[in-house]
């Protein structure tokens, strides 16, 4: 490793930055709308103990027409950043605060319409806002101001205005939002006037040495913000800024905000490096970058000052001080599954998380820097090597164990071996080679092509045993529409499960295919666009009302469909398959009854059925009737995902 730039310092107004790693502002809902609370604080005090040089925090809401969880106009707000500020200081890591008003894009706290340039409506409200007099801007840019004069009272070292992503500024600023004839709208230069308002007012609220940033964003839109108007908007206000960060995407191009495992490392960079190339003061860039290797190579390319590797240190927080200390193999790899980082946000548990890391959010409660050497080491034994498998064998090894890891594949990984053979899932594959990784440096005795049966595993007298056994596809043809009522064929020899799908790769599929999704995950969508990219004509099927609707929260489904449109795609919503016959399927609405004439045939070469799956758990009754300690963890406890199988495995491992 030969870094050059990404370790060097800093200075941002009077910020000196240990280095140019910055976890940049993004939603967590840590504090569940209780202000700067005690778990806020131990997950940004982490990243900053694991050497991020900038942390900057999530929105602070600066007007009750627009609030969040962090909110300037929120009396008790105060008392939770001084206690921020003291924790962070002794690390040298330096905090900046969000500023932000969603315009359109939130509710007020009244209840009222929200506020914005026009009457245009946001997609993620769609009410009507009320549009903006005079006296209703000044009395926004002055909240813009009283906040970023309260962050620097509390000892922060920065605010940033977020300007990106269609919140108020971008939306004064866009023609798709502001349709205003006075002096804020129409050219150019009128539109950009309530952002320079409201720069000016924060700048001249704070001591020069206080750092003031924007957050600008192309957001990939017909009529909206492209780099060009990014950067005028930013060269509006060079010189009353500190830095600009440019970020990308807007809520109509949302996907793009937060790019998962399909955008390559820098996806930003084309639509950032023009306003970073151009601007005089310092930039920070972001896009899937995951190493400071990454990082490193775009700063010395000159295309920025400061790279984001936020994700990346969501999922390891020692991320930058393992690396610099030369172990970059140990930094537990972000995969961009969005699944704990933003699905949860936005589905149940409605708190960030990270998938690969369950200690995410928690950090005051457990995770790798809780484990405790155990005083009694024992023989632990691990049934099963997927992700939960080995997750609890290396925390239990962690903890001083003697851990014997049975694998009845002869690889491991379990059901990832599988589901990262799927187009543009091969980073899947990071975490679990991250995990046999640790367990063999952690001297697990790992056995491969090894099968158990209750007999074979109290003969060997183990004190603990861990089940993860996974799950098997639940191959009945049960619809949970219509559970009385299975698919009839559906023991036909072209019927396929997606395991057997994966499993196969070489096999001729045919021309035509129907994949049968009732699950609502990621799996159909995978199956389907693995038999379109072999050119097949799929029609997709769903009991459900919107396409793979378990991960619309971790914004995978607009990009898959955008990739699926390229082949032969349908997709039917609250559909069932009430027949498979030799080369077509019987199918119908979920709403009528299975004699309805309103049914239509479809060609089908192949047929891939997935629905919720069976869990292996055969070996947990003679085991715990027997009287040895057991636990199921994973898909062999209850078939879910990557983010439930790692944190039951953590906290197993933890417990033995």
């Amino acid at each position: 490793m030969n870094l050059t730039h990404v370790h060097t310092p800093l200075r941002i107004a009077g910020a000196q930055l240990k280095n140019r790693v910055v976890r940049t502002a993004h939603a967590t809902n840590i504090g569940g709308g209780g202000g700067m609370t005690d778990d806020l604080i131990a997950y940004h005090l982490a990243r900053a103990q694991g050497g991020c040089g900038l942390l900057i925090v999530e929105i602070m809401g600066v007007h009750a027409t627009s609030p969040s969880g962090l909110n300037a106009f929120d009396p008790k707000i105060g008392r939770g950043y001084e206690k921020l500020a003291e924790a962070i200081r002794p690390t040298g890591a330096k905090v900046f605060q969000q500023l932000w008003h969603a315009g359109h894009n939130a509710h007020p706290i009244n209840g009222g319409p929200p506020w914005s340039a026009s009457d245009v409506p946001g997609p993620t409200v769609g009410v009507a806002p009320l549009p903006m007099d005079k006296a209703m801007i000044d009395e926004i840019v002055e909240a813009y101001a009283a906040a970023a004069l309260l962050c620097e009272s509390l000892g922060l070292d920065g605010v940033e205005v977020h300007c990106a992503h269609g919140y108020l500024p971008a939306q004064f600023l866009s023609p798709n939002a502001n349709t205003r004839d006075d002096e804020y709208g129409g050219s150019f230069e009128n539109r950009a006037r309530f952002m320079v308002e409201v720069v000016s007012a924060v700048r001249a609220a704070v001591s020069k040495d206080f750092a003031v940033g924007i957050r600008v964003a192309p957001d990939f839109t017909v009529g909206g913000l492209g780099p060009e108007e990014n950067l005028k908007a930013a060269q509006a206000v060079e010189h009353l800024i500190d830095y600009v960060n440019v970020s990308a995407g807007n809520y109509q191009s949302f996907p793009k905000m937060i790019g998962g495992m399909h955008e390559p490392t820098g996806y930003e960079l084309p639509t950032a490096i023009p306003i970073t190339s151009k601007v005089k003061v310092p930039t920070l860039v972001t896009g899937r970058f995951r190493t400071l290797e990454e990082a490193d190579a775009v700063i010395r390319a000159g295309e920025a000052d400061l790279v984001a590797l936020t994700r990346a240190t969501i999922a390891d927080p020692f991320l930058v001080q393992k690396t610099l200390d030369g172990h970059p193999e140990r930094v537990r790899p972000c995969i961009a599954c969005n699944q704990g980082c933003v699905g949860q946000l936005l589905a149940p548990p409605f708190r960030m998380g990270c998938a690969v890391n369950p200690s995410t959010g928690y950090e005051r409660t457990f995770g790798d820097h809780t484990l405790t050497r155990t005083p009694t080491p024992g023989r632990v034994l691990v049934v099963g090597g997927g992700p939960a498998g080995l997750e609890a064998a290396r925390v239990a090894a962690e903890r001083g164990h003697m851990v014997v890891l049975a694998e009845a594949q002869a690889d491991l990984g379990g059901a990832i071996r599988l589901a990262m053979r799927a187009p543009t899932r091969a980073n899947l594959g990071d975490i679990t080679y991250w995990l046999e990784q640790e367990v063999f440096r952690l001297g697990v005795e790992v056995r491969r092509s090894t099968y158990l049966e209750a007999g074979d595993i109290l003969a060997e007298g183990f004190g603990e045993v861990i089940l993860a056994t996974g799950s098997t596809p639940r191959m009945d043809g049960v619809q949970l529409s219509n559970p009385g009522e299975p698919i009839d064929g559906i023991d036909r020899p072209h019927v396929l499960s997606s395991q057997d799908l994966f499993a196969n790769p070489g096999r001729d599929f045919g021309q035509d295919a129907v994949v049968i999704d009732d699950a609502g995950h990621y799996e159909a969508v995978a199956a389907a666009e693995q038999l379109v990219v072999r050119g097949a004509a799929v029609t997709y099927v769903s009991r459900l009302p919107a396409f793979a609707p378990g991960v619309e929260s971790a914004l995978m489904t607009e990009p898959a469909l955008e990739r699926l449109s390229r082949g032969r795609f349908t997709h039917l919503a609250r559909h069932r398959a009430i027949a498979i016959e030799e080369k077509e399927v019987v199918i119908g609405p979920t709403y009528l009854p299975k004699g309805s004439n309103q049914t239509h045939r479809v060609k089908a070469d192949t047929v891939v059925f997935v629905s919720v799956n069976r869990p292996n758990r055969e070996l947990f009754a003679p085991l715990k009737a027997a009287g040895l300690s057991v636990r199921l963890v994973g898909d062999a406890n209850a078939p879910r995902y990557l983010t439930a199988a790692m944190r039951e495995g953590h906290l197993a491992g933890a417990a033995v």
